[in-house]
C-alpha cells in the first residue's frame, strides 16, 4: 500500500470497546496499547503516514499490525509464541516457590530470603526472584497497620482527646505526656572520622556503654513547646513528681494531660493526687491507641535528630545534650502538629 494511502478498517463495536480499553490502559503492556491505537486510527480513516506520526511506530510496523488485525482480529495483535527452548521451570516448581515463600521457615527465622528459597527448591536465586516478582510476593517486606482497639470505651476516649486537640476549653492548657526509656549513652572505642568530600562520617562498630537515662517529656499541643526531665528510671514516684512540677509551672490554668495506659500513669497514688486537683484532668488514650498521644510524634523527631548515630563520652553529656535540644526546639522550632489522614475511613 502506498505510504499516504487511506484504507479504513472495519471494527465491530465490541472490538472497538476492547481496543479503547487497551489503548487507554496505564497498567497494560505499552506495545499492546500502541497496536490498539493503530487499529483505532485506521478505523477512523487515518493514513499509514498519519498513524505512524501519531504512534511513533514505523509505517511498516503500522501496516503489519493492520494486516494482523484483518487476519486474526484482536488475537492478531498479541505476541505470537517465540521459537526457542521451553521454560526450564515448570508450573509445579513455581507453585512450590510460592507455597514456600508464604509459609513460616522451619529453622526459627522469621522470613525467607531469596537465596534460602533457591537452596531449598534447588533453582537459582534469579529464577526465584523472577517467580516472586511475577506473583507480586515480597518476603523481605513487612507492613504495619493499627488493629481495632478492644477498648469498649474507644469512641468516647478518642472523641474526648480529639476534641481537646481541635477545640480546647478557653484558657486551658492541653499537654501530652509520655516517657522514652532506656536511652543509652553510647561511646565509640575509636574517635569518629568526620565527613569529607567523597567520604561520609565514619564510626567504629564497637562501642562502650556509659549508662542509660529515661526522658519524661510534656508537649503543649497548641504551641508545640516541650518541657522535659531526665531520670534514672521512671516509677510512679518519679512520674508523680514530674506531674506535680508540670502542675505548679502552670498556675491558675485548667490543665488537661493526655497519657497512655502505662501502669506508672495509673498508679493509685497518681490517680488519688490528680483527683484532688480541680484544675487537673487526666485523659487516657484507648487501649492499643497510644498513637493518639501527640508526644509520640515528637519522640520520633527527637530520635532522628539526637539519638541516631550519636556519640557520648558520659551519661552526663547525654543528658546535657537532651536538655539543650529541648530548649532549642521549644524556642526555635516549636509549632503545633498538623495531622492529616489520607486513607479510607474504617468500616463501622
Amino acid at each position: 500500500m502506498p505510504k499516504g494511502q487511506r484504507a479504513r478498517i472495519e471494527v465491530t463495536p465490541e472490538d472497538a470497546a476492547t481496543l479503547r480499553m487497551w489503548a487507554g490502559s496505564r497498567r497494560g503492556e505499552r506495545r499492546l496499547a500502541e497496536r490498539a491505537q493503530v487499529i483505532l486510527l485506521s478505523a477512523a480513516g487515518a493514513s499509514v503516514a498519519e498513524i505512524s506520526g501519531r504512534t511513533g511506530l514505523s509505517p511498516q510496523g503500522c501496516s503489519r499490525w493492520r494486516q494482523r488485525f484483518a487476519e486474526g482480529g484482536l488475537d492478531g495483535l498479541r505476541d505470537r509464541p517465540r521459537a526457542g527452548r521451553p521454560l526450564a521451570i515448570d508450573a509445579q516448581v513455581r507453585l512450590s516457590v510460592v507455597a514456600l515463600a508464604t509459609s513460616e521457615p522451619p529453622d526459627g527465622c522469621t522470613r525467607w530470603s531469596t537465596r534460602r528459597l533457591a537452596e531449598k527448591i534447588g533453582i537459582g536465586p534469579t529464577s526465584v526472584h523472577r517467580i516472586l516478582s511475577e506473583g507480586r510476593l515480597r518476603p523481605h517486606k513487612t507492613d504495619y497497620w493499627c488493629g481495632r482497639s478492644p477498648d469498649p470505651e474507644f469512641e468516647a476516649k478518642q472523641a474526648a482527646i480529639l476534641g481537646l486537640y481541635l477545640d480546647p476549653p478557653t484558657g486551658a492548657l492541653v499537654v501530652c505526656v509520655d516517657e522514652k526509656s532506656q536511652i543509652q549513652a553510647l561511646d565509640r572505642t575509636q574517635p569518629e572520622l568526620p565527613m569529607r568530600a567523597g567520604s561520609p562520617r565514619r564510626l567504629t562498630a564497637t562501642y562502650r556503654r556509659h549508662g542509660t537515662t529515661c526522658l519524661l517529656a510534656a508537649l503543649a499541643v497548641h504551641s508545640g513547646e516541650l518541657s522535659g526531665r531526665c531520670v534514672d528510671a521512671n516509677d510512679h514516684t518519679t512520674f508523680l513528681r514530674f506531674l506535680k512540677a508540670l502542675y505548679r509551672a502552670n498556675p491558675r490554668r485548667a490543665l488537661h494531660v493526655i497519657l497512655d495506659n502505662l501502669s506508672v500513669h495509673k498508679h493509685h497514688e497518681v490517680l488519688e493526687w490528680a483527683a484532688r486537683r480541680r484544675r487537673l484532668t487526666l485523659h487516657f488514650t484507648p487501649t492499643y491507641a497510644s498513637w493518639l498521644n501527640q508526644v509520640e510524634i515528637w519522640f520520633g523527631i527527637f530520635a532522628r535528630d539526637v539519638l541516631r548515630d550519636a556519640v557520648w563520652h558520659s551519661k552526663a553529656e547525654l543528658i546535657a545534650q537532651i536538655m539543650l535540644y529541648i530548649r532549642s526546639y521549644s524556642s526555635e522550632r516549636a509549632k503545633p502538629f498538623a495531622w492529616t489522614y489520607t486513607g479510607k475511613p474504617l468500616a463501622a
